[in-house]
């Protein structure tokens, strides 16, 4: 098995072990999916998000990220305004309380990964504590790589 089929195996399996599956709200006790959560944490209390830039970004219909702004919105978590430059378009903001549980949200559960940890010899603990830390180094490259491309074919030295 190469390298690259040995990570497409290992990383969904620790995902699915260790991946949140709701949050709560640290005030009011109130309930969110996963997916729910992580519709916040593409948003923002300052620059508004339109509503189909979102959907197509996290691949679904605008009727159903319609439906879940619904839900999030009667939740209180965030708000909808038409954009004042074109009335067609729907704008999204996180408010305090969607921003409260933005912060709250992780991809993984800390407990989940902890038990993970827990069950492994210390050794091959830090073992794969330090890959994982070499992998997301990597992974900063390339991202880094990206944005400066992007940068390049904006400022029109790359065509």
């Amino acid at each position: 098995m190469s390298d690259v089929q040995t990570l497409l195996s290992a990383y969904p399996r620790i995902y699915f072990a260790c991946h949140t599956r709701h949050v709560r709200d640290p005030v009011d006790g109130r309930v969110l999916s996963a997916h729910q959560a992580s519709i916040l944490s593409h948003l923002d209390s300052m620059d508004p998000t339109m509503v189909g830039e979102l959907a197509d970004h996290l691949g679904v219909t605008a009727s159903t990220m319609s439906l879940n702004l619904t839900r999030l919105e009667n939740a209180g978590y965030i708000s909808r305004q038409r954009d004042p430059a074109d009335r067609r378009v729907m704008n999204v903001l996180l408010t305090e309380s969607g921003e409260r549980m933005r912060s709250a949200w992780t991809v993984l559960d800390p407990e989940r990964v902890d038990r993970m940890l827990l069950a492994m010899a210390p050794g091959t603990r830090r073992e794969a504590i330090r890959g994982l830390v070499l992998l997301s180094e990597a992974a900063d490259s390339v991202i880094r790589r990206g944005q400066a491309y992007l940068e390049a074919v904006v400022e029109g030295e790359v065509s």
